[in-house]
């Protein structure tokens, strides 16, 4: 594609505050770029993206006045990447329990784990490095099925990170190493029937005051809060389609390894599916088709995917654009992949980022190659339009111990 020439003006800006105490980011630009924008738009080379009070304000513009002008030379330029079924945040190190916030024996419907979240977590920084930008934490909850509500917070770092609470109501389906797994389903499906019921009888009472369970699972119900539920066997996936078209509930299947057996029915129903693309093994008799071809298959079935990093997420949060390319390698559209951590993220759970497109916020990556490669890294990131390091832990750590010093090798003070 020709690249476009542009007319730039640059305006001098006076630093203010705002009335929340905070400085204003400043407006920029970045020019020459190929964006791969996650949407209609597809690619677009020798391109120009416009930021302005942490939002995309322009995508190709003739003309406009900023504070500043970044020439990317040709680099590519990405919405930032959403990871999502993690606990980041809400952990520090697994194997200490005082570090663990994410689970709560008495966990139920209304658990919100986000009051825990730590935005100086010294595993955020380490996920930035992999152009994670924003992130949907989940709670693992406790003795009920419910494991509580999931969030979604950026990785700014602020104390103001967390975006949108009861952006799912989280739930543990499936296997069970004790009791039955029918008991579980039929714990969902009366919770909803109680809840519709319920909602029908208060709607005729003026003064009935709903508790905090009600409110959310009034929120279920009209469809505003999805449940987003952890299953795996094809037969349970089934009984979900029926539990969506009785309810009229929006339902995300997470783990979902058998989904492939039944893609075309999850396609028609119109669920959404978030996979680990490293899933190749049986990790149960409930995961029998795990393979590392699913992505691909369920996007060839028109089914939308979405990718999670399997294991121990919280921590390797960077390896989702790896295991993306894995997927590429193994079936999956590189649009599709790119589009799997950012737009179909933002749109099953209702965040305005995740693509590069006017009004979504300003999380934008510039790559010093393409993201899928092991061998690129984050030359620029922003979050909200203002610049953030990638700067981590593991950094400091390198520098500390392969840089001369004054100081004893192992010194303490």
């Amino acid at each position: 594609m020709k690249k476009l020439s542009r007319s730039f003006s640059l305006s001098l800006v006076a630093a203010g505050l705002l009335a929340s105490g905070t400085v204003s980011a400043e407006s920029l630009a970045i020019i020459n770029a190929t964006l791969h924008t996650s949407s209609d738009q597809g690619v677009l080379e020798g391109a120009s993206i416009v930021m302005n009070d942490g939002k995309i304000t322009a995508i190709n513009p003739s003309d406009f006045k900023v504070d500043k002008v970044i020439d990317a030379q040709g680099q590519i330029v990405t919405p930032g990447f959403i990871a999502s079924v993690n606990q980041l945040g809400l952990v520090e190190v697994g194997a200490v329990a005082g570090s663990r916030d994410a689970g709560e024996d008495k966990a139920g419907i209304d658990f919100d784990a986000s009051l825990a979240f730590n935005p100086r977590s010294s595993l955020i920084p380490y996920a930035r490095k992999g152009g994670i930008t924003r992130d949907l934490i989940t709670p693992y909850g406790g003795d009920s099925i419910f494991a509580g509500l999931a969030s979604v917070v950026d990785l700014s770092g602020s104390f103001e990170s967390v975006d949108k609470k009861q952006a799912a109501l989280v739930v543990h389906l499936g296997e069970r190493s004790k009791g039955s797994r029918a008991f579980t389903l039929q714990t969902l499906i009366k919770k909803l029937d109680e809840h519709q019921t319920k909602a029908s009888k208060d709607a005729k009472k003026d003064d009935a005051k709903p508790s905090a369970e009600d409110t959310v699972m009034a929120k279920v119900l009209k469809g505003d809060i999805p449940l987003l539920i952890s299953v795996s066997r094809a037969s349970d996936i089934v009984e979900l389609i029926k539990v969506k078209q009785q309810f009229g509930v929006n339902i995300v299947l997470n783990g979902a390894q058998d989904a492939v057996v039944v893609k075309d029915r999850i396609a028609k129903a119109g669920i959404p599916v978030i996979i680990s693309a490293m899933d190749n093994l049986p990790g149960s008799f409930d995961s029998l088709h795990a393979s590392l071809n699913n992505a691909g298959i369920l996007e060839k079935a028109g089914v939308k995917v979405l990718l999670t990093v399997g294991g121990d997420a919280s921590h390797n949060v960077y390896q989702l654009r790896y295991d993306a390319g894995n997927a590429v390698s193994y079936g999956m559209s590189q649009q599709g992949a790119l589009k799997a951590m950012t737009s179909n993220v933002a749109d099953v759970f209702g965040i305005n980022a995740g693509s590069l497109e006017v009004g979504k916020a300003a999380d934008v990556v510039m790559w010093s190659n393409d993201p899928f490669e092991l061998s690129s890294h984050v030359n620029k990131m922003f979050i909200n339009g203002v610049e953030v390091s990638t700067e981590s832990r593991q950094d400091k750590l390198r520098e500390r111990y392969t840089t001369e010093s004054n100081m004893p090798r192992a010194y303490t003070k």
